[in-house]
């Protein structure tokens, strides 16, 4: 199903730009939890600027900064910052390390089947259920159930968050299925009431999403930033945006486009304005 989405947005651009050689083509490729945002943005911002196609991909952070730095895409979209191994080679093809623009809020959540009585995790434990020091619920006041866990894969900027910052740069339980989209992670947690995952706050249906250290991944608790797990989302360009590129990037960080983001599910850098 998505081959077939990918090959008619592919198709459809193609046509467009044999109809109108005139069609200016923005391309964005990365980070997999952002994906439902750049969609967003794609499809809004060519209902209002009906002269440029913007084709977006995900893949994970990881693939969208090596297409960034390879000259296959505008832009990459990412919810980490790049790695410096990223950067270098932006720097060996490009001659500058790229730059980086904040683009939002994001409140990595930890997702939980609706079913598991466990409501709240501290960061010692999550640290030791991924990887692997605690293998049963009940060591953390769940019922008697081996843990499952679902990992997003290595390429994810996601995937390299929680381990640099929960499992404080440790492997993951060896026997972690890994899945390659955040989507696969809530759907696999949703329909097993022993599973575990992590990613995006904006993905919902069919999880809840566990409390951390007893705080609630919440707007309020973003914004004060008292929830414990909270990331940037990001651009990155190869230079300083210009042209089409600097013109749907300031298009995203305007006080109503910033509105997009809450309506994908994450939190926009100026929350006051935007209200």
């Amino acid at each position: 199903m998505k081959r077939g989405i990918l090959l008619f947005t592919i198709l459809f651009i193609a046509c467009a730009k044999t109809q109108n050689p005139k069609l200016a083509i923005l391309k964005i490729k990365g980070s997999d939890t952002m994906l439902q945002l750049t969609r967003l943005w794609a499809e809004v911002y060519m209902k209002e600027n009906p002269g440029i196609s913007v084709y977006t991909e995900g893949g994970g952070t990881a693939t969208g900064a090596f297409a960034l730095a390879t000259g296959q895409v505008d832009i990459c979209a990412a919810s980490r910052p790049l790695r410096s191994e990223e950067i270098s080679l932006i720097a060996e093809n490009y001659n500058t390390v790229g730059i980086a623009i904040r683009v939002g809020k994001d409140a990595l959540s930890v997702y939980l089947n609706p079913e598991n009585p466990v409501n709240n995790l501290t960061i010692t434990e999550l640290q030791k259920i991924f990887n692997g020091q605690i293998q049963n619920w009940a060591q953390v006041g769940g019922k008697d159930a081996s843990i499952i866990i679902y990992t997003r894969n290595p390429n994810s900027g996601t995937h390299f968050y929680f381990k640099e910052h929960i499992l404080e740069g440790k492997n993951y339980r060896l026997d972690a299925i890994t899945l390659s989209t955040t989507a696969q992670v809530v759907d696999k947690v949703a329909q097993n009431v022993d599973a575990i995952g992590y990613g995006g706050m904006a993905f919902t249906t069919g999880i809840k999403r566990s409390r951390i250290n007893g705080i609630e991944p919440s707007l309020e608790n973003v914004l004060n930033e008292s929830y414990p797990i909270i990331r940037y989302l990001y651009l990155y360009t190869v230079n300083t945006p210009r042209g089409n590129t600097k013109n749907f990037i300031d298009w995203v960080l305007t006080k109503e486009r910033q509105n997009l983001i809450k309506q994908a599910g994450f939190y926009p850098l100026w929350m006051k304005e935007t209200g």
